[in-house]
């Protein structure tokens, strides 16, 4: 497999690849490239962790000058960690977890998917490539957001969506950072929490401080912040400075009475919009597989509706999903909803005609099932 295939520059991405996920797996088996040798392509991002396997078992790009896509998925594993023993937590785990799971979630490219009214891409020429993950370095803890933000700066020029998986709520800020490049942005954010502490054990860009840190540049133009409850790190001062800030706030409870439409009423329309989700915003009978489940959380539903509702009101940038801990998870059932979330993000876009509007001529190869 050429460097120039896996990067997507032939257009072939997911829809002439992905014949069916028992033909992409196969293909997958052919690599003649070590895992080494592919951890070796870039300076920036390396090939998803053993066992190897892609996102929906899309191209892997990891040399990223040479990207041609218009969907990127982009492995986010380390985050600033607060003490010694969360330098490699459970949630580092889990990009690797969300691509094997994933493999469980779509029989092949043409089927039609219920959620999305129709099949994933909407017979488009989409080119979606996985880049794999943010390299990082034990001896310097900062190096993976600055290889992050690198990464996402030259990412998303070149893409109409950008999709990344924690890892823990501290590894969006370098993309947070990365999005003055396709700003302004309206940032949306699913959580239990509201993560806007200033700093935690001097740490200033943790898992409880991406929205304080988001609402500090320039670029982010508002934030609304949903699915709320329970006790998190956020002391009264912490909310009464998101409130002052202009953030909007959303309890979990007003969502399940009220519905995310009213939610989503509340945003301007034609906006950028940036989602992100903490798995543990979203109930635990649907994401069990976190450090802090805590029941009443918005449900599979919801998130569907405000997937769809943001692609429908504007331009969704990007997304990621983050806090999962695949350990805790039962029967695969937190990384399968993640890559259902992702697949309603890509879904609901190429409907829009917002990834491409060049219509396949050709069906995909029909799988067993």
């Amino acid at each position: 497999m050429a460097a120039d295939d896996r990067c997507g520059s032939h257009r072939t991405g997911i829809t002439t690849r992905l014949k069916s996920a028992a033909d992409a797996r196969g293909t997958l088996g052919t690599l003649t490239l070590t895992y080494q040798e592919l951890a070796m392509s870039s300076s920036l991002v390396t090939a998803p962790q053993v066992p190897f396997q892609t996102f929906l078992d899309v191209p892997l790009c990891t040399d990223l000058d040479a990207l041609d896509a218009d969907v990127a998925i982009l492995g986010l594993p380390y985050g600033a960690p607060y003490s010694m023993a969360e330098v490699t937590n459970d949630q580092s785990r889990a990009p690797g977890a969300i691509r094997r799971a994933s493999s469980r979630t779509m029989q092949a490219i043409d089927r039609y998917d219920f959620d999305l009214g129709g099949p994933l891409l909407a017979g488009r020429d989409i080119r979606v490539v996985d880049c794999g993950d943010v390299v990082a370095d034990p001896w310097d803890m900062g190096a993976h957001y600055r290889n992050a933000e690198a990464a996402a700066r030259i990412i998303l020029p070149k893409v109409k969506m950008l999709l990344s998986m924690g890892g823990d709520h501290g590894v969006p800020i370098p993309i947070f950072r990365a999005l003055d490049t396709v700003g302004p942005i309206t940032m949306v954010h699913i959580d239990a929490h509201l993560d806007w502490r200033d700093e935690l054990n001097g740490v200033r860009e943790g898992y409880s401080n991406p929205f304080r840190r988001a609402s500090e540049m320039a670029h982010v133009e508002g934030m609304y912040q949903i699915g709320l409850r329970a006790q998190g790190s956020a002391r009264p001062q912490d909310v009464a400075d998101a409130l002052a800030y202009g953030s909007q706030l959303f309890t979990a409870d007003e969502v399940i009475r009220g519905g995310m439409g009213a939610v989503l009423d509340r945003i301007p329309d034609g906006r950028t919009y940036y989602l992100s989700i903490d798995a543990d915003g979203v109930d635990p009978s649907v994401m069990p597989a976190v450090m802090a489940p805590t029941p009443g959380g918005v449900m599979y539903h919801h998130m569907r509706e405000l997937i769809h509702g943001l692609v429908a009101k504007g331009r969704l940038i990007g997304m990621d999903v983050v806090e999962i801990a695949p350990s805790r998870d039962l029967n695969d059932l937190t990384t399968i909803a993640a890559t259902r979330l992702f697949m309603n993000a890509i879904g609901a876009a190429a409907k829009a005609g917002h990834l491409s509007a060049i219509e396949l001529n050709s069906r995909s190869a029909e799988s067993p099932r």
